[in-house]
């Protein structure tokens, strides 16, 4: 036992006491601000890889966006990252950042079914699919049940069979090969579930939109719960956000 009290001593604890307030470095890329400075809009919309910034008026989709920070590189009057991790939202169009706006991203609590409370509030289990993911967001929520952010303490699992599980967790674009499983893995979740997207791949299909291999047709038949963007997520913006979402009540 002494020894364990002088290694905590030493070191300190390893886990995070509190997942809704650490603060990151400010190398992590972030939620986006856009100022209301001038800019050359046509160039700024060229140089974003995946087509995430708009004109008139200018706009940063997160949703779209691969955090590359491009943008922020060539335009630093203009687009600037901040490192706040929280952006997990259920609403889409709130992924969408807009020009003079600073303002965080947050859940619509009207959104919410009420079943998500009272059945998952202090339990979750998740299927997660990687559906043609490049294993980077797999990564982040492998990460998500470790010493440092065990969320694990708050009920939230990843499970084996989708049939313990209360929802799935995408990741990747949902290529051609991958339609089928995701939906057979959909249909094995007992009612009433959850779906998570995790990553820009899975939200709009990031880099590879508009690829003939991929099939997101499964996206278009069911409502969302949660939208988590990053490339990859980061485990704070995944445990946050996950965590808004069960424990807000209606």
């Amino acid at each position: 036992m002494f020894e364990t009290l002088k290694i905590i001593r030493r070191q300190g604890k390893q886990y995070i006491p509190d997942v809704t307030k650490p603060v990151l470095p400010e190398i992590f890329r972030g939620r986006p601000v856009l100022s209301t400075a001038p800019v050359d809009e046509a160039a700024l919309v060229a140089c974003c890889p995946t087509g995430a910034i708009g004109s008139a008026p200018v706009r940063l989709d997160l949703g779209t966006c691969v955090f590359c920070g491009e943008c922020a590189s060539l335009f630093p009057e203009k687009v600037r990252f901040t490192n706040d991790y929280k952006i997990a939202t259920n609403v889409r169009e709130r992924l969408v950042v807009y020009g003079g706006q600073d303002q965080p991203i947050a859940l619509d609590p009207d959104r919410i079914r009420k079943e998500i409370n009272a059945y998952f509030g202090g339990s979750l289990k998740l299927r997660q699919i990687s559906a043609a993911g490049d294993n980077s967001d797999e990564l982040e929520l492998n990460a998500g049940g470790n010493v440092n952010f065990d969320m694990g303490r708050f009920g939230i699992e990843f499970l084996a069979s989708p049939r313990h599980c209360d929802g799935i967790v995408i990741t990747g674009p949902i290529s051609e090969n991958m339609a089928e499983a995701t939906q057979i893995c959909y249909d094995a979740v007992p009612a009433p579930k959850l779906i998570i997207l995790a990553g820009t791949a899975a939200i709009s299909g990031g880099i590879f939109a508009g690829s003939q291999a991929l099939d997101r047709s499964f996206l278009s038949k069911y409502p969302i719960d949660l939208y988590i963007p990053g490339n990859p997520i980061h485990p704070l913006s995944f445990v946050n956000g996950v965590l808004e979402l069960i424990r807000t009540k209606r």
